[in-house]
């Protein structure tokens, strides 16, 4: 049976946190379709829906057609079922990721039933990293190599110069 299910998140960058949860993900699913969250009128993101969807297609070019990125916005539910998707994986690293997510768990849930959410822990050595928090370290020129996919190290390096320069 071909089961596919849909990895959300804003993944602004994605971490090596995340590609732990999509190369386990595919353990246990057919495909696993990452899908980049986007709110056009709130979105503070450093890079775009569509810089972000290009990392994480290099980052799993390997996988083929196994791991697919695309954006989307909207409703999630509605996303997955658009996809094809009855399954909504979430990963979790600490008791208030659980907290946060079992509220928009249930209301997936009572948005439809249908689709049902999963969650898997977070790698050990991934446990602390965060999207958000990689890029205060490299705002303030710290390292973050091994928390980043190679390719994305120097795309976020770049990014975090041209915002301190301010272009």
């Amino acid at each position: 049976m071909s089961t596919s299910a849909v990895y959300p998140g804003s993944f602004d960058p994605i971490t090596n946190g995340h590609v732990d949860i999509v190369r386990r993900s595919l353990q246990v699913f057919s495909k696993v379709i990452v899908g980049v969250a986007f709110n056009a009128n709130k979105d503070s993101s450093w890079f775009t829906p569509e810089e972000r969807v290009a990392m994480i297609r290099e980052t799993f070019r390997k996988d083929g057609d196994r791991v697919v990125a695309d954006a989307f916005s909207g409703l999630l539910v509605d996303y997955a079922l658009a996809k094809g998707a009855k399954v909504i994986v979430r990963g979790l690293r600490a008791v208030a990721d659980f907290e946060y997510e079992f509220q928009m768990t249930m209301m997936n849930r009572h948005l439809t039933p249908q689709v049902e959410t999963i969650f898997m822990m977070t790698g050990e050595s991934h446990f602390y990293t965060s999207s958000r928090l990689v890029k205060e370290v490299v705002s303030l020129g710290g390292n973050v190599a091994g928390l980043l996919p190679d390719n994305v190290v120097p795309l976020l390096v770049e990014r975090a110069k041209r915002f301190k320069s301010g272009t």
